[in-house]
């Protein structure tokens, strides 16, 4: 019983992890119907960013910070000087920033080499806490979970409860209305996607805390992130949230009972959804 509910546990601190990614990465394609597929790479960059800013100033909040500042620049110059020009070309964005995410990888690689890093977290994050029925459970990976919760509420706030949050939604429902209104578009694009870039980096710091920085780890964590946004819907972040709860638990179970399907117990039910709503949970169709 007491391997479930960690296994439970460890899936939630995973699904608040990639809630951070996903979180940005379904509005981005529900509101700018722009597929970029360089938001795992983004990931790795801002954790690699973290990292040199916590072996040089010690504090780990500085690196969150700055992973996430460090990658809305980036974000910015891919979104308004590679993507932008392209138009509406999907096939054109996946290839393009397929691109940018292996120049990202390669310079990576050159600066920080191809070991596995871990970033040092605060000394108030170390060790262990004792939960109910004397379970021991790393304080990071509890701290993550909490860190998930507060970031999705904010979201929701910010998205139900706020005069930007109904244009955003407006905008994923109908875009030529907004438009239509006056509503300048461009700069609410602007926003939606420096805060997607900056969630991106900051997932790429926390994540870099427990799951390791490495060549490669953008797209393991691209693969997670975009069976969220299929199964929660594109523009949604009630599905965002719910998607990577479920992702979480998938994964979590899937490697502790069926290690050797561990795949197919994350892609199995996927496809299975998808047969019966093809727009995800809370998808809707555009």
């Amino acid at each position: 019983m007491r391997s479930v509910i960690l296994q439970a546990i460890n899936g939630i601190s995973l699904g608040a992890l990639l809630f951070l990614l996903s979180s940005g990465f379904t509005l981005t394609f529900g509101l700018m119907r722009v597929v970029n597929m360089a938001y795992g790479a983004y990931y790795l960059l801002g954790g690699y960013i973290g990292l040199t800013i916590a072996r040089a100033t010690g504090s780990f909040e500085l690196a969150i910070v700055g992973g996430g500042l460090a990658v809305v620049v980036l974000g910015y110059g891919v979104d308004r000087f590679l993507i932008r020009p392209i138009g509406s070309n999907h096939l054109a964005q996946v290839l393009l920033t397929v691109g940018v995410a292996f120049v990202i990888g390669e310079v990576c690689l050159a600066i920080w080499g191809g070991d596995n890093l871990k970033i040092p977290t605060s000394a108030y994050l170390r060790g262990s806490i004792v939960l109910p029925g004397e379970l021991y459970y790393p304080k990071y990976r509890f701290a993550l979970i909490l860190f998930g919760i507060f970031a999705a509420i904010s979201l929701w706030l910010l998205y139900h409860k706020t005069q930007i949050g109904a244009v955003v939604r407006a905008g994923v429902d109908d875009r030529e209305m907004v438009n239509a209104t006056g509503i300048n578009v461009d700069r609410l694009f602007v926003l939606v996607s420096a805060l997607a870039s900056f969630f991106a980096g900051v997932a790429g710091v926390v994540g870099g805390a427990f799951l390791t920085l490495n060549p490669g780890a953008e797209w393991d964590i691209l693969v997670l992130a975009l069976v969220v946004v299929i199964i929660g819907g594109l523009g949604s972040l009630e599905g965002a949230i719910l998607g990577s709860v479920i992702v979480g638990l998938l994964d979590a179970y899937g490697r502790w009972l069926l290690p050797e399907f561990s795949y197919f117990v994350l892609f199995g039910p996927m496809a299975v959804l998808l047969l019966f709503r093809v727009t995800g949970i809370f998808g809707k169709e555009h």
